[in-house]
């Protein structure tokens, strides 16, 4: 593997991020399973450094606006697992799906907005390979109380 950064790596160098390593799963399962051209990556807490940086519901401990930081640490985490599964990242020829999860409070519906933290970045990462379909759903609770999770499909050469 070169050590030479990925366009990837070099967009999301721009906005000051950088491809962490893939988090360790926290149950029975694998971060990212390979099938064919397939690249299924699952579902990605907003861990940073092992901690998680908030807990509970959006609408109610935790802000909207937090929660949008948190599902962009989630695509972030995606693209670390997505990294550790296929080396090269300029190798994604497609981000093709997005779902986002968000455990909100019984008053709240602004998960597409969350959301919006997890695609706005994959899109810059990615350019136009990082235009994807999406799901937003709001449910009761997610692991560990998270209030974000994002999974990530992708297609690779």
């Amino acid at each position: 593997m070169s050590n030479t950064p990925s366009a990837v790596e070099t967009r999301l160098a721009e906005l000051g991020w950088e491809v962490p390593d893939v988090v360790p799963p926290v149950a029975a399962y694998q971060p990212a399973v390979i099938a064919d051209s397939v690249v299924y990556i699952s579902g990605q807490l907003p861990f940073i450094d092992g901690e998680l940086p908030a807990q509970g519901k959006v609408g109610a401990e935790v802000s909207p606006e937090k929660a949008y930081e948190l599902a962009r640490r989630c695509a972030l985490n995606c693209i670390g697992a997505l990294k550790h599964a296929v080396g090269d990242l300029d190798s994604v020829t497609r981000i093709v799906k997005i779902g986002g999860f968000v455990a909100s409070s019984p008053d709240f519906t602004g998960q597409p907005t969350v959301l919006n933290g997890a695609s706005e970045l994959i899109g810059h990462a990615f350019g136009d390979a990082g235009l994807h379909a999406r799901s937003a759903v709001g449910v009761a609770v997610l692991p560990l109380d998270t209030p974000v999770e994002v999974d990530l499909i992708a297609h690779v050469r």
